[in-house]
């Protein structure tokens, strides 16, 4: 999302105006990131995430239009950074079968999103109940996981792996059952190992794809 505020273009310290400004904003993601992501969204002011990113409330406002635009930012970011991340893993398996097709872009998701507890909370929780607009950007976000798992239990369909049938509403559930584990897991300070969540989650897709209702 671009400024409001254009800055001058001129050098300063060796820096032009755009590079001391992409600075700025990766001050104060970093600053949202903690603050958001240990404190709360609503437990966090403008001039708090100013001072901890060492930036005027000005140059906050050349970033961002409030505090929900940086949420939406780093909400974008965490989601955009798992869906990157699995599509990678599902792809390096194409050739494998089922079960590691699944377990592979599992363990991607979850070591992206759950690997920093302030992610986790920031991808799950946060941005719950914040405004109508944020929940339509979650729910944009929530139809693009939906459309990818969906084509995945197709091509599983394709190859004879999985029973052939509608999966929208299967795949609506399984989202709200990874995100929910993985913040649990996230959560508890991680006490429960990685394997066994990956494998948990693995399990349950598996046998809404492969089990007959």
């Amino acid at each position: 999302m671009t400024g409001r505020n254009p800055a001058p273009r001129r050098s300063y310290g060796g820096r032009t105006a755009e590079e001391r400004r992409a600075e700025r904003r990766g001050r104060l993601l970093a600053a949202g990131l903690e603050l958001f992501g240990t404190r709360g969204y609503a437990a966090t002011s403008i001039e708090r995430l100013c001072a901890t990113a060492s930036v005027s409330t000005r140059n906050f406002y050349e970033e961002f239009s409030g505090r929900e635009e940086l949420l939406v930012a780093l909400h974008h970011d965490i989601n955009e950074r798992a869906a990157q991340a699995l599509a990678a893993a599902y792809a390096e398996a194409a050739e494998a079968d089922l079960p590691t097709r699944v377990e592979r872009a599992v363990r991607a998701f979850v070591a992206v999103t759950a690997s920093d507890p302030r992610w986790a909370r920031i991808a799950f929780v946060e941005v719950i109940g914040v405004s109508a607009g944020l929940e339509r950007h979650r729910l944009r976000w929530r139809a693009r996981w939906e459309e990818s798992l969906v084509a995945m239990a197709r091509e599983a369909v394709e190859r004879g792996e999985a029973i052939d049938r509608d999966y929208h509403l299967t795949m609506i559930a399984v989202i709200g059952a990874v995100n929910n584990l993985v913040h649990h897991w996230s959560a508890r300070d991680q006490d429960i190992p990685l394997d066994d969540i990956t494998a948990e989650l693995a399990h349950l897709i598996l046998a809404t794809v492969t089990m007959p209702r």
